[in-house]
């Protein structure tokens, strides 16, 4: 027995500079205080896809009840589906409108707010306000100001003599992207400024001051000397905008819920409809749902390149 412990014991000790080194390397600390989240990633992001994947690839019927493996039969339905194309061209026309307001108005805000004007802190609390609201309260009273009937909108336009007759601003093909369009950037706006302040604030004064010295205009300073600096910061803010803006499902929701039909609907909304509204094939709907992901996964890329250009510009 005592011969037993004294080998015991050397082992330990001929173990214990080699679990010492692991301890003590980086790869092994660095995994220790990663474990949580990526054993949260795996359970909240990547357990999800796979049974999403899987989901698509079989056949569910309106109870909920797998019906077996069907192969890339969900995808030949979505495919062939003829409302597919107009769905996928709102959702990019929404987006690419959308973010280039909302980048071109925040840029102007932005420079409003970097000036010294009385009162400079409370507007910029004021802005706010719009990006901190709930998305499904800011889409259901916008929903109101829309409405034909009883919107706030209709007789303002009246009254100063710019429409003759109430306008059905959600329910028509000419009003309703339009009308969808302001209440993102209005959503919107506030986040892309405060990114854009942060980088104007960020560009050296003595950087301004020489080329005003030099004999720079406003706009050449704007164009040779902010918009350079800003460019990381307007990367950023753009694809940020553009993957908040594809998953917007209440702001779309809310304002067209009393359409009838796809042509008003984005990706994530058809989606719906396709599982819940509809059709009811879930199986169809997930096959949607991988489109979207795949989607997203390319705006996630941009992303990550965005925040290291210096590996765009290596590859």
């Amino acid at each position: 027995m005592t011969r037993f412990v004294a080998d015991t014991r050397r082992d330990t000790k001929a173990r214990s500079p080699r679990l010492s080194r692991v301890r003590r390397s980086p790869e092994a600390r660095a995994l220790i205080w990663l474990g949580p989240s990526l054993i949260l990633i795996l359970g909240v992001v990547v357990y999800p896809i796979v049974i999403l994947v899987q989901t698509s690839l079989d056949r569910i019927n309106l109870t909920g009840l797998d019906k077996g493996f069907v192969g890339f039969a969900n995808f030949q339905k979505l495919f062939s589906q003829p409302d597919l194309v107009p769905v996928l061209w709102n959702t990019a026309s929404w987006v690419a409108v959308s973010v280039t307001l909302i980048m071109v108005l925040g840029f102007f805000v932005a420079e409003l707010l970097n000036q010294r004007f009385p009162f400079r802190k409370a507007i910029r609390l004021a802005l706010l306000v719009p990006w901190a609201a709930s998305v499904l309260m800011t889409a259901m009273g916008f929903r109101w100001i829309y409405s034909f009937y009883y919107g706030a909108l209709n007789p303002v336009l009246q009254a100063l003599h710019l429409i003759s007759s109430p306008v059905d601003w959600l329910g028509t093909d000419a009003t309703f992207f339009p009308s969808l369009v302001i209440v993102t950037v209005f959503v919107s706006v506030p986040f892309t400024t405060y990114v854009l302040l942060a980088g104007l604030q960020s560009i050296p004064g003595e950087v301004l001051e020489a080329a005003v010295i030099d004999g720079a205009g406003r706009t050449q300073v704007a164009r040779f000397v902010t918009l350079p600096f800003l460019r990381p910061y307007i990367g950023l803010a753009a694809v940020l905008n553009a993957i908040w803006i594809f998953n917007s499902f209440p702001l779309v929701y809310i304002l067209n819920k009393s359409n009838p039909g796809y042509s008003h609907d984005v990706a994530l909304t058809y989606m719906y409809k396709l599982a819940f509204d509809t059709a009811l094939d879930m199986g169809e709907a997930a096959a949607m749902s991988v489109v979207n992901v795949m989607i997203l996964t390319v705006f996630v890329i941009l992303y990550m390149r965005v925040l290291r250009p210096e590996d765009a510009e290596a590859a």
